[in-house]
This record gives C-alpha cells, sequence and structure tokens, in this order.
C-alpha cells in the first residue's frame, strides 16, 4: 500500500459486474451479519454502505433484510415494482456464492399464512378487511382486472390505501405475481362493490388459475413479420412540430396481440437541425442502425415483434411487442451502453394485453 493510500484510505474499485459486487460483499459480510443479527447502526452501518454498490452495478435494485432465523441473515434484492429491472435483481441472486451464515433471495416472497395482514401508517390492512372481485370485460377478455374492497375504505385517503393494498399483495402473493398477473388493480369501499366478493385467500389461486390458460390459449403462437404491410403516417401537432410514423398496420390487424402482452418503447433523443425537429440524414441513418441492431437481437421469431417507429421533435421512438418481459431488457442495457457517447437512450416496459397504446394509429 502507497503512502497516500494509508493516509487517506486505500480506494475501493469500482462495482461493474455481478463478481465485483459479491467480491465487495465478501469482505465485509461478517460485520454485516453483526450489524442485521444486532439491529445496531444498521442504517449507517449495511443500508448505507450497501446502497451506493447496488447503484453502481445498476441503478434501480432496492433491498430489505432481516433474520431468516438464529443462524442465517437474509437479503431480499426488489426492483420495487419496475419490471425491467426485475432480470437484473434474478441474476445477481442466481450469481451469489454460498456464504456461510447468508441466505439471499430475489424479489419480496409471497406469505403462505391465511391470517396475513400489514400496518402501513398505522392502519391495519389484512386477509379479513380485504376481498376481491374479477372485473371481465367481454372485449377485453384476457386482461386480468381486479377489484379490491377494503372494509375502512375512505375517499379522502384514496392514495394512502392503495398504495398500502400494492403493498399488502406485494408481500402476500409475492411480488413477482403482482407486478406481472394483475393487468389492472382498483381498490372500492365496501359500498361501491357490484358483484359478490371473494375471500383473499383465494386471489393466489385465481391468479395462478387465470394465467394457466393464458399460457395454454396462446402456447407457441408466433408471427412472422417479413411479409407484413407497412404504412407511413404524418401529421402536425398543435406545436406545428412534424410527426413522423412507420407502423406495421398488418400487425395491428392481428387477432392474437395479447400473445404479446409486454409493449417496449425505445426512446432515443437525438440533437435537431431546424424546426421540424427532424434528424439529418447521418442521425437518421444511425437511428436506423440501432433499430435494427434490437430488431437483430430481438426477433420476432422468438417471440419480440416490431412494432414500428415515430419520430418527433428531437426524438426517435421504437416500439415492441414482446412475449416475455426479461430478455429485452437485458440486451436494451447493453446496446444503451454501446451508444452511450452518442445517444442519451432510455425504454419503458408495460402490460398492455390488446396493445391499446396504438389504436390511434388503428383509427388512422
Amino acid at each position: 500500500m502507497g503512502f497516500f493510500d494509508k493516509i487517506l484510505g486505500k480506494k475501493e474499485s469500482p462495482i461493474v459486474t455481478y463478481s465485483d459486487f459479491w467480491n465487495w460483499f465478501l469482505k465485509h459480510e461478517k460485520e454485516f451479519f453483526k450489524v442485521v443479527k444486532s439491529r445496531q447502526n444498521i442504517n449507517k452501518d449495511f443500508f448505507n454502505r450497501l446502497a451506493p454498490k447496488l447503484d453502481e452495478l445498476h441503478e434501480g435494485i432496492y433491498f430489505l433484510t432481516g433474520m431468516f432465523n438464529d443462524q442465517t441473515a437474509e437479503l431480499i434484492l426488489t426492483p420495487d415494482g419496475i419490471i425491467k429491472n426485475i432480470y437484473m435483481v434474478e441474476d445477481l441472486v442466481n450469481n451469489a456464492p454460498q456464504i456461510n451464515g447468508w441466505k439471499f433471495t430475489a424479489l419480496k416472497s409471497g406469505s403462505n399464512r391465511k391470517d396475513f395482514s400489514i400496518n402501513y401508517d398505522g392502519i391495519k390492512f389484512s386477509t379479513e378487511n380485504l376481498k376481491f372481485y374479477p372485473n371481465v370485460d367481454e372485449d377485453y377478455p384476457d386482461e386480468i382486472d381486479l377489484i379490491i374492497s377494503y372494509d375502512s375504505y375512505n375517499e379522502e385517503k384514496k392514495s394512502l390505501i392503495t398504495n398500502a393494498v400494492y403493498i399488502f399483495l406485494d408481500n402476500y402473493l409475492g411480488e413477482l405475481y403482482t407486478v406481472t398477473l394483475i393487468d389492472k388493480l382498483k381498490v372500492v369501499g365496501v359500498n361501491d362493490i357490484s358483484q359478490e366478493l371473494i375471500p383473499m385467500e383465494k386471489l393466489k389461486d385465481y391468479l395462478i388459475w387465470r394465467e394457466k390458460e393464458f399460457i395454454e390459449k396462446y402456447e407457441g403462437t408466433r408471427h412472422n413479420t417479413e411479409n407484413d404491410g407497412y404504412a407511413n403516417f404524418e401529421w402536425e401537432r398543435e406545436d406545428n412540430k412534424v410527426v413522423l410514423a412507420l407502423i406495421n398496420t398488418t400487425l395491428l390487424e392481428w387477432d392474437k396481440k395479447a400473445s404479446h402482452p409486454w409493449i417496449i418503447t425505445v426512446g432515443i433523443p437525438f440533437k435537431k437541425t431546424d424546426e421540424s425537429g427532424l434528424p439529418d440524414d447521418e442521425t437518421y441513418k444511425l437511428l436506423d442502425e440501432i433499430e435494427e441492431e434490437i430488431m437483430f437481437s430481438l426477433p420476432d421469431s422468438d417471440g419480440y415483434l416490431n412494432i414500428g417507429r415515430e419520430t418527433s421533435d428531437g426524438k426517435r421512438e421504437i416500439f415492441f411487442a414482446c412475449k416475455e418481459f426479461r430478455k429485452p431488457p437485458k440486451v436494451l442495457d447493453q446496446i444503451i451502453k454501446k451508444y452511450s457517447q452518442k445517444f442519451e437512450m432510455d425504454y419503458e416496459i408495460y402490460k398492455d394485453k390488446y396493445w391499446q397504446s396504438f389504436k390511434h394509429f388503428e383509427q388512422n
């Protein structure tokens, strides 16, 4: 160790890979275990040290900790409901070493207790005062739209109660079920119900049954885009900015949209060349190359359909409908890193079984 290292303390290596993170954790796991078990200075000596290292690896990884039993501390890594970070949390845990005295868990697990409850802001939410029923829409039969009834619902506390219900479901059903199986959810009071209420302990079985039906219905469904038809759209926004779009209109007429329920929108801001907000030729070519690279990594044969793109006011947006949600974020994170010196790219992923996000193109 050099002279300045002795004075200032040796600077730790940056956390770039899963191995980097776990190697760092291994160096400190014994002191972390003592802190978790004693619960003394846990914010300062554990939380405040762990959080920056997870941020170095990937933004949006959160965690919970506590004693799994007398001899084992548990570290639960969670994306806190953000779909595109699920793969990262799962991969990080899958790459964790075996460490005596530690249990590592990806995503918040569910509870098997029939009398499960949580306290949120001093209010109790439990399997006793929460019930549900499905809201079925004949136009969208594959959607899982739940109405949750809370016995002590108060419209003035709507936001607080809704947040609490989501936290309850995360911990009762398990985080993965809550964020990936439920399409819509509304919390109401007992005076606003329109169907017979179902006990909350039956919700998980209901979701498993619906998902099983959905998988069986669309198993093996694929769409080859090779001979599809495309249409160019052009219109002017209220601020006089031109919007150009190229959309696969054959896909929008497909009757099995729900088989590819995960929508991804990739956003690529670029430097505007004039008041029109459109890219110059060189930028336009590079944007097309990025789109082609994404399509190569996420081919339609594997369940990733390029719906089209839209360009306006210094931004290109590329739209995909996907059969699953894990591989696309992994691919896009790598592509974003590759082009980070040229564009500040970003993307969002959400569930839209009937592609309602693109209704305006169907109308046109």
